[in-house]
């Protein structure tokens, strides 16, 4: 009775090891996390940081691996891949997230001439209007929004030989957009000339005179020498994005609440210093151009005046519910 005894305690003390050592809350987890931007960005440090702070923060117990510049794949691709679990973890636009099925709602983000700045899209986006809406985006995704945090370059205008003061000045504008109706509705209304061209033919299309503007943020326009084909700049930040950190749904229901809150905090600290980084990044790239272009501020509440009703007669119950672009433009006040 006595050798049962201590052979059954032998017994339930390895079960006991064993146990403890497949406890999910104690395995080490590896996650993939895969964003666009190329490895000297802001993107590429912030995510950086923010394995950092996760490895030290879980003692080791979670680690983050990061692969930049689309080496998982553009962005719809990375979606694809966290909804299947080939990738945990994507850095990206909370823009983005409006093209994935499900996940509409998020194109009011693009609204162009919506937010004035980053803290009131931020402040607007985690209150308590884009809660519920959030819930059912991140259910019909399969994604999950672990922190809306990081800012990005504002898209603004720049002309070759026309200044835009107001909205009166697009009238007969060749200006290349990316790929969006609301942008082209946007410019046709305001009697602009918007044509789709791609980014790497942007230089020489410029250079040609095939459109005679175009709409990035002052950084690309440094980076990819766009000043020296390009007179004017307009300072309008007319669409704002903001760097988000997405967990594919079935991970992060194997994380412990405890993991969770450590991947929160830290995707709270890593965005601010993304923000932190393109703040001055912008002062620079702004700075630098200055010498060599004119730098115009255009009246934009002329712009957003001549907006007015476009959004709501094309977009509104098709993207986002009716109402919630009145709802935003409220909280704005």
């Amino acid at each position: 009775m006595k050798k049962s005894t201590i052979v059954l305690g032998v017994i339930l003390f390895v079960l006991s090891l064993l146990i403890y050592q497949i406890s999910p809350a104690e395995a080490k987890v590896t996650l993939k996390l895969g964003h666009i931007r190329a490895e000297t960005s802001p993107t590429h440090l912030a995510a950086l940081r923010f394995a950092e702070i996760v490895e030290k923060k879980t003692g080791g117990e979670i680690e983050i691996k990061v692969y930049p510049n689309s080496q998982l794949g553009g962005a719809l691709d990375m979606f694809t891949g966290m909804k299947t679990g080939a990738i945990d973890m994507v850095y990206g636009g909370i823009n983005t997230l409006g093209w994935i099925k499900g996940g509409e709602v998020y194109q009011i983000t693009a609204v162009p001439f919506l937010f004035r700045s980053y803290d009131e899209m931020r402040r607007i986006l985690l209150s308590p209007l884009f809660k519920p809406l959030n819930e059912e985006a991140e259910k019909a995704t399969g994604v999950k929004i672990i922190n809306m945090n990081g800012d990005t370059s504002p898209r603004q205008l720049t002309t070759r030989d026309k200044t835009v003061n107001s909205a009166a000045d697009f009238k007969g504008l060749k200006i290349r957009i990316a790929e969006s109706a609301m942008v082209r509705a946007a410019m046709t209304k305001l009697e602009a000339h918007p044509t789709v061209i791609p980014f790497s033919e942007l230089y020489m299309a410029l250079r040609q005179g095939v459109v005679d503007a175009q709409e990035n943020g002052v950084i690309p326009v440094k980076n990819m020498s766009f000043y020296e084909v390009q007179k004017y700049l307009m300072v309008t930040n007319y669409i704002r994005d903001i760097e988000t950190f997405y967990l594919g749904m079935s991970r992060s229901n194997s994380l412990t609440p405890a993991q969770q809150k450590i991947l929160y905090e830290a995707a709270e600290e890593a965005g601010q210093y993304e923000t932190e980084l393109t703040i001055k990044a912008e002062d620079e790239a702004l700075k630098f151009l200055s010498t060599k272009m004119t730098v115009i501020k255009p009246d934009l509440d002329s712009i957003r005046k001549a907006l007015e009703g476009v959004y709501e007669e094309q977009f509104e119950g098709k993207y986002w519910p009716k109402g919630l672009l009145k709802e935003v433009r409220a909280m704005q006040k």
